[in-house]
This record gives structure tokens, sequence and C-alpha cells, in this order.
């Protein structure tokens, strides 16, 4: 039970390191969190830094929730509770990071990166939604709120697992609940389209 609690503290640590704010201090950029929306994630650092930044943010949060849950699954445990917990503790680091006093990003890359490992089938088709959704309507938060939102569903119809179905569930709801403000813009017209 120590070992585990160790592993979820140190997880939740990996989480929440701010790949956007790092990446754009060490190039020069600047404090991403003083710039476009504010936020440390990779379409604020690709609007305010450009793309390469913004890709590098994008890799590096994904990353962060994929290489550790791996590594546990490949040398602590396969057991479906455990991936599960480790699996929130990750995306609460990215979302809640105690470096920023808890302000941190929504939580799409992170959330990618777990999901990648937890179910891959459910991933392709995520984010084959994600891109359909982007393409015709050019908003970001719609495509990652829209792929958040089908792929608890997705997981429980391949994954047949509960604590990894309930683990996709809340980290499906943290995604949403951290795009708040990007539901009240896109209600009232003044959300930023994708330029690409």
């Amino acid at each position: 039970m120590m070992e585990l609690a160790v592993i979820l503290g140190v997880a939740y640590l990996v989480g929440a390191i701010p790949s956007g704010m790092v990446l754009t201090r060490l190039s020069g950029a600047g404090d991403v969190r003083k710039a476009g929306s504010g936020n440390i994630g990779a379409t604020n650092v690709y609007r305010v830094a450009g793309k390469r930044l913004g890709i590098l943010t994008l890799l590096a949060d994904m990353l962060k929730g994929l290489v550790p849950l791996l590594v546990v699954k490949l040398a602590y445990s396969q057991d479906p509770q455990v991936l599960a917990m480790v699996a929130v503790a990750l995306f609460v680091g990215h979302c809640y990071p105690i470096y920023l006093l808890f302000k941190g990003g929504k939580g799409v890359a992170t959330a990618l990166g777990i999901y990648l490992v937890l179910s891959p089938p459910s991933v392709g088709i995520a984010l084959l939604v994600f891109v359909v959704v982007l393409w015709l309507w050019r908003y970001v938060s719609l495509a990652s709120i829209t792929a958040a939102a089908v792929i608890p569903a997705l997981v429980y119809v391949f994954e047949h697992s509960n604590p990894i179905f309930f683990a996709t569930l809340v980290i499906a709801a943290g995604v949403i609940y951290r795009h708040k403000s990007n539901i009240v813009r896109l209600f009232t017209g003044t959300e930023n389209r994708f330029k690409g």
C-alpha cells in the first residue's frame, strides 16, 4: 500500500510539470500565462509563441501522461484499479499543479497520453471525432469537449473494465469542466477559431 501511495504521489508530481511554461521560458518567449488566454496548454502556446513550441508542448503534455502510466503498467502492475488510480493522479497533476499554485492546463493532451495506454482503439475513434469537429467548426475547444464526451463510452465498449471506465469518466468530466469558460464563449460567439 505504501508503495502504491508513493507511485501515486510521483505520478501527480510528474503530471504537474508545466510543460508549456517551461518551454516558452526556455525559448525566451516569456511567461505564457501572461499572454493570450493565460492557459499553459498547447493551444495558447501555439497562439502566443508559434507552431513549433505549440507542437512541442502538445507532445510533452501527452508524454507525461503516456510514459509514467506505461512504465507502471510494464514494470509494476497491470491491475486495472492501479492503472486507473495512476491515470487520475497524472491528470489531476496536470490540471492542478502544485508548482503553479494549482492553476494548470485543461488536460486534453495529458488525457490523450493516458488514453493511449488505457485504450488505444478508443483513442483512434475519438481522434477522428476531434478532427471532424475541428474541420467543420474550427474550434479546438469544441473538438476537445466532443472527443472527451465520447471517449468513456468507447472505453466501456472496448475494454470491459469498470475501473478503467470510471477513470476515463472522471478524466473526461475533468476535461469538460476545465473548458467551462470556452463553453460560455462558444454560446456567446466569442470563442477564438483555430486558424491553422
